[in-house]
């Protein structure tokens, strides 16, 4: 290579007399477009300086190929993974035909050592690099927990809405039959004191207190059988279909005798569907009434995990953020056994509660996924020292030996290409460690992993995160 045409890129435009040497080293290579220049997990042996052409920077997420950045002449990558000795974490595909400077791992530490301009601009464009991923990875982050509150709730949300839904038809069919059932039961002619013993008996029905527990089966279809017994000696059509309402709302034959005594045999039958009619009204406008809470309830969970309306930083409840979590989350703990050990006594924090929300999604989702959603994961808070202490513990199979050092390393996951977001627990320690002044610990064996997340009661956050990511497309490495 021309050292004057090597002098005129941004690396080496700041060289001295004294570091004209570095000039020596590396390859002068093509690569035809299309080429691969660097494939994620592959290991990196090269440091390249872009001469001519373009090399598009991509990642996979969940099988999207998401667009970094486009490196153009004069720029250069695989820095950070060599001097964080790791694989690439990106791909890199020339988008036209280019020529590249290559240097090999040797070369690259000879270079930061004896040229101190250049390790000067390497590591400068890696600082502005990575605060640009971080911001990125943040907002990706976050986007991971909205699409796991999503998920889990429209699973929450179908159930409820989906029972409203059929209470709503049901009651509508029933109250259509309410005129009809008028007509019958005024062709009874009953008399004043028979007219104000159905409404009398219908004010005992409806104070009458439902049961709490549901009966089992033998014992239901026992009552329903007495009563259906009695139904027939009384000459009711379909009984059966009487029978069910009555033994839910917890009557039985001695009641049934008790009534068929101050009617006439022939309008027994009218009087005891007038009474089902407006049982099946009230539990249909329970159903409604229970369905719709429940959807009132988990639009507050939303808020809540949100945090939607409040300051960034503001007191926080962590049980608040916890109990959130779990809701958006509910349908991945179906089959799951959960434990909550909290000690409510322990004060508000000064945090961003958003920001500790995506922190307990991705613990909480990892323990959930190392169970394979059939173990036990328990959840403690307590007080240690001045601190408030979060541990969540789960019984599955454990953390490898060997992935144990690296689990906070940045770019470090378990998961396969693809697969997860692929920022690993990165995040997360910055969230607590970073913005909160915490601490994020963990100890792990067969049976028994175990996270502690330790979060001053005092202690404001120490830094802002990231306004924007606009220099993300000139710095992603």
């Amino acid at each position: 290579m021309d050292p004057a045409e090597l002098i005129k890129l941004p690396l080496f435009a700041g060289l001295s007399s004294d570091e004209l040497a570095c000039l020596d080293q590396g390859e002068a290579i093509s690569a035809p477009a299309g080429s691969m220049i660097a494939r994620e997990g592959e290991p990196v042996d090269y440091f390249h300086v872009i001469l001519e052409g373009e090399i598009r920077v991509t990642k996979n997420y969940d099988g999207q190929e998401v667009v970094l950045a486009i490196h153009t002449a004069g720029k250069f990558f695989g820095e950070v993974s060599l001097l964080l000795d790791m694989p690439y974490f990106i791909d890199g595909q020339a988008r036209t035909a280019c020529r590249l400077l290559r240097y090999s791992r040797e070369e690259f530490w000879s270079m930061m050592r004896n040229c101190p301009s250049v390790a000067k601009e390497i590591l400068r464009t890696m600082a502005a690099r990575l605060r640009g991923l971080e911001g990125y990875s943040q907002q990706r982050e976050k986007l991971v927990s909205l699409g796991t509150m999503a998920a889990g709730l429209a699973h929450e949300l179908n159930n409820p809405a989906a029972a409203a839904r059929r209470a709503a038809a049901d009651l509508t069919a029933v109250a259509g039959g309410f005129p009809a059932l008028a007509c019958r039961l005024n062709q009874q002619q009953l008399s004043a004191t028979q007219s104000e013993a159905i409404a009398r008996i219908q004010r005992d029905i409806a104070s009458r207190p439902r049961p709490t527990m549901p009966l089992d089966a033998l014992t239901r279809s026992d009552r329903e059988e007495e009563v259906i017994g009695w139904l027939e000696q009384h000459r009711l059509p379909d009984p059966w279909k009487l029978a069910g309402i009555l033994v839910g709302a917890g009557l039985d034959r001695a009641w049934l005798e008790r009534i068929g005594t101050q009617f006439p045999e022939e309008a027994i039958g009218d009087v005891l569907r007038w009474m089902t009619g407006t049982l099946s009204l009230q539990d249909l406008t329970q159903q409604v009434e229970r369905s719709t809470g429940r959807i009132a309830d988990l639009v507050n969970a939303v808020k809540a995990y949100s945090y939607e309306g409040r300051a960034p930083v503001q007191d926080v409840d962590v049980h608040e953020g916890l109990e959130s979590t779990l809701t958006m989350l509910s349908h991945k703990l179906k089959s799951v056994t959960l434990v909550r050990d909290y000690d409510r006594s322990l004060p508000p924090i000064p945090a961003s509660g958003t920001e500790l929300n995506q922190v307990w999604t991705n613990l909480i989702d990892n323990a959930i996924d190392a169970v394979n959603g059939r173990g036990e994961v328990r959840i403690r808070t307590c007080r240690e020292d001045n601190h408030v202490l979060v541990e969540i513990h789960d019984d599955g199979p454990g953390i490898p030996d060997k992935i144990k050092p690296h689990l906070f390393e940045p770019f470090f996951t378990t998961k396969g290409v693809g697969k997860g977001t692929g920022l690993g627990l990165i995040i997360s320690y910055r969230i607590v460690a970073d913005r909160h002044g915490g601490e994020i610990e963990f100890e792990s064996a067969p049976g028994h992993t175990m996270f502690f997340v330790r979060l001053p009661m005092t202690r404001k956050p120490t830094s802002e995160p990231p306004k924007d990511t606009a220099g993300l497309a000139e710095g992603t490495p």
